[in-house]
């Protein structure tokens, strides 16, 4: 009866480092950024020696998955699906926009730094591509009712991403709602 107790402990021990490196990890590459980050710095933040971050992630791509996981959770995508439901695609556009420029603005500083760094780490550039992918078929549920022109689908998919956001609200002082009505407007005008 005694061993069961010992593993059972001994599990939610190792369950607590993993998640600690993670969160380090997850610290560091949203601060410093993830070309900066080194397997003897989340070692150091999560208290813990190198070898034992080997030991819960033995490559790249097994550390970025655990933290794009625990990030996408501590940051979930706002859920849209309400808006594209909807059949006036001039409405459809600008809720899925409010929605995702509220999001863009909550983690601007993370994703910032993320984009950033993605061309220098192949494992992180992964993660990108995944989020790429999202925002690509997120465009294209919002194509439904507007006209079937390649210039529709470019403002379309410039208006749903990050740095579309950034430049309008952040570079050229925009507020939200400016910013979605210059983008359904762009749209509109395709």
């Amino acid at each position: 009866m005694n061993r069961k107790y010992e593993l059972k402990k001994r599990a939610q021990r190792q369950e607590e480092t993993r998640q600690r490196i993670i969160e380090a990890a997850v610290e560091l590459h949203t601060s410093v950024g993830s070309a900066q980050t080194t397997i003897s710095a989340i070692a150091a933040r999560a208290g813990v020696e190198r070898h034992t971050v080997y030991a819960h992630f033995p490559d790249e791509p097994a550390l970025f998955a655990a933290c794009a996981g625990h990030w996408r959770a501590a940051h979930p995508f706002p859920d849209v699906t309400h808006w594209l439901e909807l059949d006036a695609p001039d409405a459809r556009l600008r809720g899925v926009l409010d929605e995702l420029y509220a999001w863009y603005e909550s983690v601007e500083s993370d994703l910032a730094v993320l984009l950033r760094d993605s061309q220098f780490v192949p494992a992180h550039a992964d993660e990108m591509a995944r989020t790429a992918r999202r925002m690509r078929q997120l465009a294209d549920a919002l194509l439904r009712g507007w006209p079937r022109r390649k210039a529709v689908r470019a403002a379309v998919g410039h208006a749903v991403e990050f740095e579309t956001w950034r430049s309008l609200v952040r570079r050229h002082g925009l507020s939200r709602r400016q910013a979605i009505d210059a983008m359904v407007r762009l749209v509109a005008g395709a």
